[in-house]
């Protein structure tokens, strides 16, 4: 119960477009973390999906059982030992190694 002029703009205000909502420069850092999080899941999905030895689409792969000879026990090292992981045992475990650094030295 309120006048015509009342309603006109609450409707107004409640009818923003989807663009007006979720475009603005505040809500950047939201589509940074989902846009991440969906890149991050799609490559290990992907990888999960094309490369794991555990991974069986066909049924006669999952018929086969479990197989512990040398060709599995290879493949399973190979999918276990990936660059990535290679290259970080090359790293000093240290988020930021030049603040560490820096604030450990002797005044």
């Amino acid at each position: 119960p309120g006048s015509a002029d009342s309603r006109t703009s609450h409707h107004t205000m409640a009818s923003k477009t989807w663009s007006q909502i979720w475009v603005r420069p505040e809500v950047y850092p939201i589509w940074a973390a989902v846009g991440g999080a969906l890149c991050i899941t799609t490559f290990f999905v992907t990888r999960q999906i094309s490369t794991s030895p555990g991974f069986r689409p066909f049924k006669e792969g999952r018929m086969e059982g479990v197989h512990e000879g040398k060709a599995r026990v290879k493949e399973g090292t190979q999918w276990r030992e990936h660059s990535i992981r290679k290259f970080m045992r090359t790293q000093k475990p240290q988020i930021f190694p030049g603040l560490n650094a820096a604030m450990t030295k002797a005044s």
